[in-house]
């Protein structure tokens, strides 16, 4: 069959701000096996430019494709431009079928197809197989009931087949690299790069994240089949700079230790760069060499706050001890430290923005990111934040980046003032600009030098487009009354369940009641 793979135009600012430019990884993964197949697959990146929607549906018209799969890994403010494409494409080609998936119309999947019509059916948790199974039998022209992980409709009712295993081997399925032209592909600098996965899922319970949930469980790819495909993606195509997708690569030490010796062996001159956990960077004090020597030059970490009450609350498991600890031990072994902190957990106060402040100045971080805590309808936080009022109520704007939920001390300019008050200060503290400048390393003064440049455009972006561009409601909805009940029961999305042949969902307890209201 002839197959469009479409990555939606993100509307997010980190996407293209900073002038480079990644792959979009999991799409690649959906193409690989069904290249292996024999199928006719072509991918339309429309993050470049970004693409508008009459140049997505020119590329859908010359194409001409049996089926278009869209996905985008920020899927939840992602949903809207996707939902535009398909309506577009379905509109030139009314015969097309259109294949949705990602984390939001995973659990979503029942208010997607109820309002949207354009969408024919919903991939739930991993593709791989899935949409293998689904094309094969569309091919076909077989009873999709039989097809595990899918939802569509039936009699005109949203209904979904029994969930598909997890991926056990995630080695059994490999990315269609061939589908991109790696000159497109930068970032670091401008250097060529890609992003890559050891690992699916976290072991770790944090309240806010859907991780864990979605991927059900921590699995590893085999440490040495990866290091044998960075160094192949190096010497064949290269390849500079490789950027893990996981959540917490690192969470099995053995493993991890394996990969990094593996690597090594591979004498490849690469960058790896991606997240972790602090509590890992100090479990691994010994062997941090290792990190270095493979290529390690900067590990984000999740701290999310300072406050260690709202760490035990969302159930980090982490400590402020920790990560002081972590930011320098990587310091000290040459690579560069990236703290995450997270605004909106709790009702701060003026007050508690400057103890935080003066916290992350004693973490002494090389990078900061500030991001808003968003609760998603499948995580505990939801249930948590059901009562709080939501002040965003364009989706696409529920990228972290922007504030969806009101505090009750302070208002939502003020609180932008203060997180763009404390990642000014963090960075431009004078440590922070005596290490950029007297940095001896020339591979992460490159680094931390585009990051200070790129860090610096989103700045003011983000500053403009608070002011001129956003608007909030000035009293919105609550969390509940927003997106409907939580999701929560369905929160393992990959988790076996009693044997059916499908579960229906009624589509009344997934009511949404968003009602228009004026903006500022």
């Amino acid at each position: 069959m002839r197959i469009l793979i479409i990555n939606p135009p993100h509307p997010s600012i980190g996407s293209r701000i900073p002038d480079d430019h990644l792959p979009p990884l999991g799409l690649l993964c959906i193409g690989g096996p069904l290249l292996d197949d024999g199928h006719e697959v072509t991918l339309f990146d429309a993050e470049f430019g970004p693409a508008t929607l009459d140049e997505i549906t020119s590329q859908v018209r010359e194409t001409e494709p049996d089926i278009v799969l869209i996905g985008h890994s920020g899927s939840t403010s992602a949903h809207p431009v996707s939902a535009e494409i398909a309506r577009r494409a379905k509109r030139v080609l009314p015969d097309l079928i259109v294949v949705y998936g990602g984390v939001f119309p995973t659990y979503h999947w029942a208010d997607i197809l109820r309002d949207c019509p354009q969408f024919d059916i919903i991939v739930r948790g991993e593709g791989e197989e899935t949409c293998r199974q689904l094309v094969r039998m569309l091919s076909a022209g077989g009873d999709l009931e039989g097809v595990a992980g899918i939802a569509m409709r039936t009699n005109g009712q949203p209904v979904a087949t029994s969930p598909r295993a997890m991926i056990d081997d995630l080695d059994a399925y490999r990315v269609g690299w061939e589908l991109v032209d790696f000159a497109d592909y930068s970032y670091w600098g401008g250097k060529r790069a890609v992003v890559i996965q050891f690992s699916r899922g976290c072991p770790h319970p944090c309240s806010y994240c859907g991780q864990r949930g979605f991927w059900t469980k921590w699995r590893h790819r085999n440490p040495e089949l990866l290091a044998a495909e960075i160094a192949s993606l190096h010497r064949n195509h290269g390849v500079e700079v490789f950027n893990f997708a996981d959540e917490n690569p690192t969470s099995s030490k053995k493993m991890w230790k394996r990969f990094l010796e593996a690597l090594i062996a591979e004498d490849v001159n690469v960058t790896l760069v991606g997240s972790t956990r602090a509590d890992d960077i100090v479990r691994d004090r010994d062997h941090l060499h290792l990190y270095r020597q493979a290529g390690v030059e900067r590990f984000l970490m999740g701290m999310e706050n300072t406050d260690e009450a709202v760490l035990a609350r969302i159930r980090k498991g982490g400590s402020t001890t920790t990560d002081r600890e972590a930011i320098r031990l990587m310091r000290k072994h040459g690579m560069l430290s990236m703290a995450t902190w997270v605004v909106g957990f709790e009702e701060e106060t003026d007050a508690d923005y400057w103890r935080a402040l003066r916290q992350l100045i004693s973490y002494d971080p090389d990078q900061i990111q500030s991001i808003y805590v968003t609760p998603h309808r499948w995580t505990p936080f939801f249930s948590e934040a059901a009562n709080r009022e939501v002040i965003q109520g364009d989706q696409a704007r529920w990228d972290y980046k922007h504030q969806v939920l009101a505090t009750q001390h302070v208002p939502p300019w003020r609180v932008f003032l203060w997180v763009k008050f404390i990642e000014f200060i963090v960075q431009s503290r004078p440590r922070a600009l005596l290490r950029l400048l007297t940095l001896k390393d020339p591979r992460l003064r490159h680094a931390q030098r585009w990051y200070y440049r790129m860090g610096r455009r989103v700045w003011f972006h983000e500053v403009i487009g608070f002011f001129f561009r956003d608007r909030r409601w000035k009293q919105g909805p609550s969390v509940r009354e927003f997106w409907g009940e939580s999701l929560a029961k369905h929160e393992e999305a990959l988790a076996p369940l009693p044997r059916r042949a499908r579960t229906t969902l009624a589509i009344s307890s997934l009511e949404r009641s968003t009602q228009e209201r004026p903006a500022e």
